[in-house]
């Protein structure tokens, strides 16, 4: 087990002080507000309170942190010429932390909202299973936390530990956690008796005077198909939910009411406009920067900070969501009328920075530094952010555990897993080139192969030859060894492409280097359900030939027609264009693309551990280490390889493959 007990990490706590809720009492769910409603209870004690006017209410928020408790480095343009960018720390949750504090001490009638997505993705996750990310929540103490689909990616069981440590101690905080359109079988994890639920639909907090509303709901399509539920956990529509619960708390006399959602900015804004009876929406999952000033920055904003969308009867609703990976705090201002609309909406989403700036890896001075500290304090949305310190002594406290915790072993090489590039370029440190030069790298390979499993929807995997970083020597495999081998913040892509792009985006890769001075062979595409034979000697358009595609579990390869449809699981670096790959670009562009946020290297561990290991979601690291094979030679995506020279390199009975 490689969470830390419970007392362990209380002990610490016990020594700092925790960040206090805001000044709210709040009830969860159906049963207790309904009973108090029913006798009459004062608003102090959950019942209503829509008298008054003119009612401010503002709302701190962040989504999608994903185990990201450090802080991050940053690379922003600050100054006048776009071209010149300095680098700088940005975010984690101490600076979340402090960030949230100072805006509690500037507001009245403050709730704080998490639109969740706070597990998986950093090596925090991987060795403590939410308990790190639990304890620096809890420095904030969030009004309410609304499931989002990762949290599901240890099943319902490993969801329930982490909820465990987020709410261990009655005494100290409790966040109310939502998700109205969650529904787990009694008898499950997340409901495992008639009195015990962990999740609700939603939580009414008495704020001002006032009671305000908030309804949980989570994106269902995803969490089913991208993460590991359980198969009697049912997701319910998000929009008949939303409306379902608008009502109820309506019926109630709450006319306050934000809808905390993990269901994508786009989605938001549809919703927004079916639904009658919402004034807002703090929303997560596709990782929105809102902020149209941050294009000033060399940021990429998908529009204003609030969106202000309309409902069905024309009210307005406003629309927000914070980025991700605990770089920004979003500061929401909402005024009502005596009705109990939104009359008028504002706000600021604060990006997060340190206090060190630099160039070119040398630290800006004098003029130059004065120059930048004058625009961040000219610009509300840049924050220069001291980190909490009990805040920063939790993440330093399971921080020293990481560089001995990484050693752990996730599973063991039955034989050297030779990396290269294109076949035969002799880039292994441990492997003959000749032992690659028919069909190229075999942790690549291996690496592709992981990368289909752990999409759970993708039929074929494409990844780039440079994206996977070392041998895998045979022997004992570790943590660390496998965010050495994928070291960069890569997460996996689904992409809905036809044949024809798909042979396109192939002959794009080897182009990156073969028809371009100087360009980077980490291009090479390895692929895993898919194969071909590829003549480097051909110009574009004629390089691969015999491109066979297998489904997903089926057993049988056929070759692959340009009308086929395919969903394709890449890096979301490809999916942006990168290395050439730009025919995945333009089907991103397209609206064809969703990003699962699940961390490849996170995604290889689990490959291990389940799929080799047979590990259940949510199970300690497994004592005995899997066996780590490479995959068969019939299944390697390189068939047949003749290179520039038009040489056929076939392999070499004096150097025989790993896969024979």
């Amino acid at each position: 087990m490689f969470g830390k007990s419970c007392s362990l990490i209380a002990a610490l706590i016990a020594a700092i002080s925790i960040g206090s809720s805001a000044a709210a009492s709040g009830l969860m769910g159906d049963t207790a507000l309904d009973a108090a409603l029913a006798a009459g209870g004062p608003s102090g004690e959950g019942g209503p309170n829509t008298g008054g006017s003119g009612f401010h209410l503002t709302l701190l928020h962040i989504n999608d942190h994903h185990s990201h408790i450090e802080a991050n480095s940053g690379e922003l343009v600050l100054g006048g010429d776009d071209s010149v960018t300095v680098d700088v720390e940005t975010g984690g949750f101490p600076r979340v932390v402090a960030e949230i504090e100072a805006l509690r001490s500037r507001n009245a009638n403050v709730l704080t909202l998490h639109a969740g997505d706070a597990v998986t993705g950093t090596i925090y996750y991987s060795l403590f299973k939410g308990e790190a990310d639990a304890s620096v929540m809890n420095q904030v103490c969030f009004d309410a936390f609304e499931l989002g689909n990762h949290e599901f990616d240890d099943s319902d069981a490993g969801l329930a530990q982490f909820l465990g440590y987020l709410n261990a101690d009655p005494g100290s905080c409790q966040t109310p956690v939502l998700g109205a359109n969650v529904v787990p079988a009694l008898g499950t994890p997340l409901h495992p008796d008639a009195a015990t639920e962990l999740v609700r639909p939603y939580v009414v907090k008495e704020v001002g005077g006032e009671s305000v509303g908030i309804i949980g709901l989570d994106i269902a399509h995803k969490t089913k198909v991208s993460s590991s539920p359980l198969d009697s956990t049912q997701f319910l529509d998000e929009t008949e939910t939303a409306q379902r619960y608008i009502d109820r708390l309506t019926a109630m006399g709450v006319d306050k009411i934000v809808l905390l959602t993990h269901y994508q900015y786009e989605n938001d804004l549809a919703m927004a406009a079916k639904l009658r009876g919402v004034d807002a929406i703090v929303g997560g999952d596709s990782h929105t920067l809102l902020g149209e000033r941050f294009a000033d920055f060399g940021l990429n904003p998908a529009g204003p900070y609030p969106t202000r969308v309309r409902d069905l009867d024309g009210n307005l609703v406003c629309v927000v969501q914070a980025w991700q990976y605990s770089d920004v705090v979003g500061e929401l201002h909402l005024n009502f009328d005596e009705a109990g609309h939104v009359s008028g909406c504002s706000g600021t989403p604060h990006l997060l920075l340190g206090d060190t700036f630099e160039r070119d890896d040398a630290a800006l001075e004098g003029a130059d530094l004065q120059a930048v500290l004058d625009l961040i304090a000219a610009t509300p949305e840049l924050d220069i952010v001291e980190p909490d310190a009990a805040t920063q002594s939790i993440v330093d406290y399971y921080a020293q555990d990481v560089e001995v915790l990484k050693t752990s072993l996730v599973g063991r090489a039955t034989e050297n897993l030779c990396l290269e590039r294109i076949p035969g370029q002799g880039r292994s440190s441990i492997c003959d080139a000749r032992m690659t030069q028919a069909n190229g790298g075999d942790i690549q390979q291996l690496v592709a192969y992981a990368y289909l499993e752990r999409s759970f929807e993708a039929d074929v995997a494409i990844q780039n030859g440079g994206g996977v970083r070392i041998d895998i020597p045979a022997g004992d495999i570790s943590i660390n060894d496998v965010f050495t081998l994928l070291p960069f913040a890569n997460t996996l892509a689904n992409l809905r492409m036809t044949g024809a792009e798909i042979r396109q985006v192939l002959e794009e890769a080897v182009s990156a280097f073969q028809d371009v001075e100087d360009g980077s062979t980490g291009a090479y595409p390895y692929a895993a359900n898919l194969r071909w034979d590829l003549d480097l000697s051909q110009p574009f358009g004629s390089r691969f030939s015999n491109i066979e595609i297998r489904r997903k579990g089926a057993t049988e390869w056929s070759a692959l027609a340009d009308t086929d449809q395919v969903t394709v699981v890449t890096n979301d670096y490809l999916a942006a264009g990168g290395d050439g790959y730009a025919t995945f670009e333009t089907v991103s562009e397209d609206g064809r693309m969703v990003d699962t946020y699940i961390d490849y290297a996170q995604g290889f561990i689990d490959y291990l551990q389940q799929d080799l290991g047979g590990a259940a979601a949510g199970d300690p690291i497994l004592a005995a280490p899997p066996q780590v094979m490479p995959v068969a030679c019939s299944d390697y995506s390189t068939q047949t390889f003749i290179d520039a020279e038009g040489q056929l390199q076939l392999p070499d009975p004096a150097y025989p493959r790993v896969c024979e």
